[in-house]
């Protein structure tokens, strides 16, 4: 008799099904919203602003787009698919991809707004250090590659462990319907 724990013999086609289920030395960590991004949920299948989810977030709510913070030519708004808790991208309104496509004073804004977006997650969050970084075209990482926008990624001290490096899993301790609140109450004029 076999016992249940040996792995099925591969070989034997039959033996694979049987052991669906069964316990292993693994522990899993089930992040099913993330299947929305893998599979392209809120991408634009183009580059038209109709299609842009950048460019639809300023005409609802701050709580129902997950705006932090409105500026003239610019916003900042927590990233649906969080690296970290508290993960904010800054982007202009104005529907480009590239960042030699800003003018002045939407360049200006949203390097204002990156550096009080900093100043905010200290405030509320005390991290110790950040990641800031624009993904320019899809083969560099951008998810949205037709609206440019500014990543602000909060870090602290052994928030990556075995989890993204061997699961490629991030876990992620607060909701973000909490972190919009949290950042918005304590924007940091």
């Amino acid at each position: 008799m076999t016992d249940h724990l040996d792995p099925p013999d591969a070989h034997d086609p039959g033996t694979t099904d049987e052991f669906a289920g069964v316990p292993d030395s693994f522990q899993r960590l089930w992040t099913p919203y993330r299947m929305a991004y893998i599979q392209g949920e809120n991408k634009p299948a183009d580059s038209s602003v109709g299609e842009c989810p950048f460019c639809r977030i300023p005409d609802g709510t701050d709580e129902d787009g997950l705006v932090v913070r409105r500026g003239e030519r610019c916003f900042v708004v927590l990233n649906l698919y969080p690296y970290n808790s508290g993960h904010l991208l800054v982007c202009p309104y104005r529907h480009v991809s590239d960042l030699t496509e800003l003018t002045t004073s939407e360049a200006a804004e949203l390097t204002l707004l990156s550096q009080r977006a900093m100043t905010t997650l200290r405030a509320v969050s005390h991290p110790a250090g950040f990641n800031l970084g624009l993904n320019q075209g899809v083969v560099a990482g951008a998810g949205i590659a037709a609206h440019l926008h500014q990543h602000v990624v909060p870090r602290w001290q052994g928030d990556s462990n075995f989890l993204p490096i061997i699961g490629r899993t991030r876990a992620l301790p607060q909701l973000l319907g909490e972190a919009r609140q949290l950042l918005a109450d304590g924007w940091v004029a």
